[in-house]
């Protein structure tokens, strides 16, 4: 029973990660992915996606930082937090990217730092939400296969 429930929740976790737009169908792809052999395979994904992508968040930061007003390198270092975010399905987190770069290609240095912010913020929103989904599923234990009672 135990299990039913936990897989319950985290399925109604993911739904609502989607139907609020943190994630999009890419992540799905990255959890077809998974299987007997590597069945955290996701999960070491998403990490391996937060490792990445504080460390670029940090170069962003020390850019603008360094960098006054140099949009493009700027834009450079937010396009491989974009192409990090596309590739695991963080949509609400790319939007902000694409918003970034928009401030960029219009040299609006404060649109830049608004965006940032907002960048940095659902990175720290969809790090807790993806973190309390993968703890149901590490709880809820490996999914279970259907097996017939009784039979041959």
């Amino acid at each position: 029973m135990e299990y039913a429930n936990l897989r319950r929740q985290a399925a109604s976790l993911k739904r609502s990660l989607f139907d609020q737009g943190y994630l999009d169908e890419q992540f799905c792809q990255v959890e077809d992915l998974q299987d007997e052999a590597s069945p955290n395979f996701a999960e070491e994904v998403v990490s391996l996606f937060f490792k990445d992508s504080a460390r670029l968040v940090a170069n962003i930061e020390q850019a603008m930082e360094k960098y006054p007003g140099d949009f493009n390198r700027w834009d450079a270092h937010m396009q491989q937090l974009k192409g990090s975010c596309f590739s695991i399905g963080a949509s609400k987190m790319s939007n902000e990217c694409t918003s970034f770069r928009n401030s960029c290609a219009e040299e609006n240095a404060e649109g830049c730092r608004r965006s940032f912010q907002k960048v940095k913020r659902e990175h720290a929103i969809l790090r807790q939400k993806l973190e309390s989904y993968f703890q149901l599923l590490r709880q809820a234990g490996p999914a279970r296969t259907a097996t017939r009672s009784g039979g041959k």
